[in-house]
Formats: structure tokens, sequence, C-alpha cells
């Protein structure tokens, strides 16, 4: 069976960066399941994966256009520290979520001054390629349930 838009596919997957260092994979024993073309996974491994079936094995070079998008400077700012009431150590690196006008974003502390903090709302990925080693595990027909929500049901 080849994975289609609005079947369950189940993958095993490595992503490292452009010196090849692993960012993140799944478990061993635990394949990553997702909802095929409903936007669960980023779009350009989405694309490679169409037409694959269980058994078949991809590498693939997402750019950011496909993957997280491009960096967006205006995304980083410079805020009040104030707004980190009840944090006793605002430190470089700690997320946080925020509200922003688009609704919900996490935010990435880079710099904690005395008087104020910046703040980058990107995705740590963004404007990163991103290199994917993946094989397919399974695929499957997704429930009416599954279907309706547009991802794997718990």
């Amino acid at each position: 069976m080849e994975i289609t838009d609005a079947r369950v596919a189940s993958i095993h997957y490595t992503l490292t960066d452009d010196d090849g260092n692993v960012i993140d994979k799944s478990p061993e024993s635990q394949p990553l399941s997702y909802f095929h073309g409903a936007g669960n996974i980023v779009p350009g491994l989405e694309k490679a994966l169409s037409g694959k079936q269980a058994g078949d094995s991809i590498k693939v070079d997402v750019e950011p256009e496909e993957g997280y998008g491009q960096h967006n400077a205006a995304l980083v700012k410079d805020v009040p520290r104030e707004l980190f009431q009840g944090v006793d150590k605002v430190e470089p690196g700690m997320q946080f979520h925020a509200q922003s006008e688009r609704g919900p974003l996490l935010v990435t502390v880079v710099e904690a001054g005395d008087e104020t903090v910046r703040i980058d709302g990107n995705h740590p990925l963004a404007g990163k390629t991103l290199h994917f080693d993946v094989s397919v595990v399974d695929v499957r027909e997704a429930s009416e349930q599954e279907k309706a929500e547009g991802r794997v049901a718990a």
C-alpha cells in the first residue's frame, strides 16, 4: 500500500544538520505514525514520502522553505525583564510560551540582561536545511475518526 493523502504512515527517521549531527530520531521501538496530507510533518518530507511503501528507505534534504521556513528577524525582540516575573533565573536557551497577535508562540531566550531579555519566536530549525534518513515501516488506511480529525488517533 502506498503513502497517499488520508492514509496513516509509520516511519523511522533520523534528522541531522549540515554537519551530520543528530537533531532528532524516532525511538527504535516506536516509529512515528502520522496522517499523510494534513501537514502533520514538514511539507518537504511529506512530499518525498508520497508514493512510498512499507520497506522503502529514502534520504531527503528539505530546504527551509519546505521545512520550518526562513529565519524571520522580526520575531527576535527585546522585551522588559519584568515580563518574566516568578522566574528565578532567565538564561539563554530557555523556552517560554508567549501570546502573540497570531496566537500562542514558543519563544527562546537569546540574551538575558538586567533590564531586557532578547527572545526569538522563530522555530529553532528555521532557516536550516533538514537532512532526513527515513524507513517506511507501515502504511494503512486511516479510520473514519482519523480522517475527520486529520491526525492519528491516540
